[in-house]
């Protein structure tokens, strides 16, 4: 059997946000991350993101840990106004093996439907 993520509801445990790899910005989303934190959107673009691979848009940086550089001991520090593909994690898209670390998926796997 497998997961039904249509009742996914995110516990924050912050499993998925250690994982390195890009998150990757749509075009408003660095404007309205920079207003959240109250930052110059310029100023956010050059601390906090980087220009992908494919040089098709921007990425939030990990931190040195390869966590997400948003992360901290309270959970994610822009929870409120995070990037799409945050919030669509891991409906929308997830990576092989998610649900090994993802609390919810854990708690709700196929041992205990």
């Amino acid at each position: 059997m497998t997961l039904d993520l249509t009742r996914f509801k995110c516990l924050g445990c912050g499993a998925c946000c250690r994982q390195s790899g890009y998150v990757r910005l749509d075009e408003k989303e660095p404007d309205i991350i920079a207003h959240f934190l109250n930052m110059n959107v310029r100023d956010f673009i050059e601390t906090f993101t980087c220009l992908t691979r494919d040089r098709n848009g921007l990425s939030i940086i990990d931190a040195p840990d390869g966590s997400c550089i948003f992360l901290d001991s309270n959970g994610c520090r822009i929870n409120p106004v995070k990037p799409a593909q945050c919030r669509d994690f891991p409906v929308k898209w997830r990576f092989s093996g998610f649900e090994q670390i993802c609390e919810w998926a854990r708690k709700n796997g196929s041992s205990s439907q």
